[in-house]
């Protein structure tokens, strides 16, 4: 069983920042296909973005430019960066791993879930 925690999620306003931390097992972090998903209330849980085992990355176009996921080997935590954080982008976060398919935003693709995370982007 693959045990993930999230934390660092919080309320900021817009224009802020937050960094989301996954803590995960070494050998995940290393090897593992792994994603960041997003699910705000009455809608459906949305991949925001992805890395590979060589830490090739994907996003969603709603948070290019904006987000940034990366692993952080030395701790064994993935990490996703968010900055310039608009109201929209409130939601749960998911860390995910387990992925099927190589960056892939799918919730399907994924094995393993952590609990998740809130963030919260006033106007």
């Amino acid at each position: 069983q693959v045990h993930l925690v999230e934390s660092g999620g919080g309320s900021v306003q817009a224009g802020g920042s937050l960094r989301l931390s996954c803590s995960a097992s070494r050998y995940i972090v290393s090897n593992g296909w792994m994603g960041w998903f997003r699910q705000a209330p009455g809608k459906e849980r949305e991949g925001v973005a992805s890395i590979d085992s060589v830490e090739n990355t994907r996003y969603d176009d709603s948070v290019k430019g904006r987000f940034t996921i990366f692993k952080d080997i030395t701790n064994n935590t993935l990490v996703l960066q968010m900055n310039s954080l608009k109201p929209e982008d409130t939601a749960m976060y998911y860390c995910a791993a387990g992925g099927r398919l190589s960056l892939s935003l799918q919730r399907s693709d994924y094995t393993w879930w952590g609990q998740g995370t809130q963030v919260t982007v006033s106007s």
